[in-house]
């Protein structure tokens, strides 16, 4: 966030610098006004275009192994813009790589799913996705295990076949 607001100062002082340069050259044609209207014109588009990057730029900075498998986009009535393109504020992914079987539970895997939001830190909870009982539920403190390694008090979420989580892991986990 530090380094957006820094950005978004430097494109203003850009904005402005670029009309009074303008202005000396064009002799003081172009009114001083333009000066500020151009500064906050500049942060203004500095801060869309952070807004509209910072989702291809968290994917790129992901480790290989990660699928996302849901976004959510922004529509806001004080950016109007927004309603034309919304912007992606926030994914959820699954790690690959964390994705843990056991053959005497089959159908059922343990893994890593993440939820990446703008402006906060990535929150990482580990799951349990049920392929044959189209079902998932979050290995929260408390929940229990049986010799076997069943889970036994899980807090069962039914999902749909074609939910977009359950067929991440469920297609990995059979190829």
């Amino acid at each position: 966030m530090f380094f957006t607001l820094i950005a978004t100062l430097f494109a203003g002082l850009a904005g402005a610098g670029m009309v009074m340069l303008l202005r000396t050259i064009l002799k003081d044609r172009v009114p001083k006004w333009a000066t500020p209207i151009a500064a906050g014109a500049a942060m203004i588009a500095a801060t869309i275009g952070s807004e509209y990057a910072w989702y291809d730029g968290t994917l790129q900075t992901l480790p290989a192994g990660m699928e996302v498998v849901a976004t959510r986009e922004n529509q806001s009535w004080w950016r109007p813009w927004t309603f034309v393109v919304p912007y992606t504020d926030g994914f959820v992914a699954v790690d690959q790589s964390s994705v843990r079987t056991n053959d005497a539970v089959p159908g059922v895997h343990l893994l890593n799913v993440y939820v990446f939001a703008r402006w906060q830190a990535a929150t990482q909870i580990p799951s349990l996705v049920d392929c044959i009982g189209n079902r998932r539920a979050d290995v929260i403190d408390g929940i229990e295990f049986d010799e076997n390694g069943t889970p036994v008090n899980a807090d069962w979420r039914e999902v749909a076949p074609d939910d977009a989580l359950l067929a991440a892991v469920c297609v990995e986990a059979v190829s």
